[in-house]
């Protein structure tokens, strides 16, 4: 944050609710803590209603892909400039240990006592595929990595999801730093970033691991504000118009 430069009241953290949501209490910036699931709905009317403060959304993957999902997809396919940081802890930590969309098929918890019979949710293939047009993967215990693609992503104009691999050791404690790096990969020598197809192919080939670093990024990347933004100037036109035909006949 500190590197991004933006002094700390021209920036607005907004969170749901989990563990990972407590994050605007340990900043100095702005902060907003929505209900369960809806920190990106409040993130993007703050970021439509201001779009000169740098809006920044924080989730887990409970608040973000279960009760938040259908806000999600939508924030990705609008393209709404901010920065959105997934702490994937794959459980529901805060409630202490239930099956989440990210926990893996056949693991046992306490609302899964026979097995998960669910496949997890890949949040950085929902992102990719529905319009983020800045999309990354990171472990927490690899924080240098993990602070370059927030600031990628704070520099982006779009929608820059971050996804981050963040094991809860009290409540989950199969997945730990040692079997997150196990269980992931580097991007293949080559990766065309600017390439929506060549993403998906990295995470379809990955079958199953963690592809780590920045994995797409558009270039030409139109964020939601302007478009809104367009939307007025076409508005205040048509009205325009409607003003001379009627002033015509008086």
């Amino acid at each position: 944050m500190a590197e991004f430069g933006r002094p700390p009241h021209e920036i607005a953290v907004v969170a749901g609710i989990g563990c990972s949501s407590r994050m605007p209490f340990f900043l100095s910036t702005y902060g907003f803590h929505a209900v369960h699931g809806r920190g990106l709905c409040v993130a993007t009317g703050l970021k439509t209603a201001r779009p000169e403060l740098t809006v920044i959304a924080v989730g887990g993957d409970g608040d973000a892909l279960a009760i938040g999902g259908n806000h999600f997809f939508h924030a990705m396919r609008r393209n709404v400039d901010l920065t959105y940081i997934l702490m994937d802890n794959q459980i529901y930590g805060m409630t202490k240990g239930q099956t989440a969309p990210t926990s893996g098929h056949g693991i046992r918890t306490k609302s899964t006592p026979h097995g998960n019979p669910d496949m997890p949710v890949d949040p950085v293939w929902v992102a990719l595929s529905s319009g983020a047009t800045y999309v990354a993967q990171g472990l927490s215990s690899n924080p240098k990595q993990v602070a370059e693609l927030v600031l990628g992503g704070l520099l982006h104009r779009g929608m820059a999801f971050i996804n981050v691999l963040s094991p809860c050791v009290t409540f989950h404690k199969d997945v730990n730093k040692d079997t997150l790096k196990a269980a992931s990969s580097e991007l293949p020598a080559g990766h065309d970033v600017t390439s929506r197809g060549a993403a998906l192919n990295v995470l379809i080939e990955a079958d199953g691991s963690y592809p780590l670093g920045l994995i797409y990024k558009d270039p030409a990347s139109k964020p939601f504000d302007e478009r809104v933004a367009s939307t007025f100037n076409a508005r205040a036109e048509s009205r325009a118009v409607i003003e001379s035909l009627v002033a015509s006949y008086a």
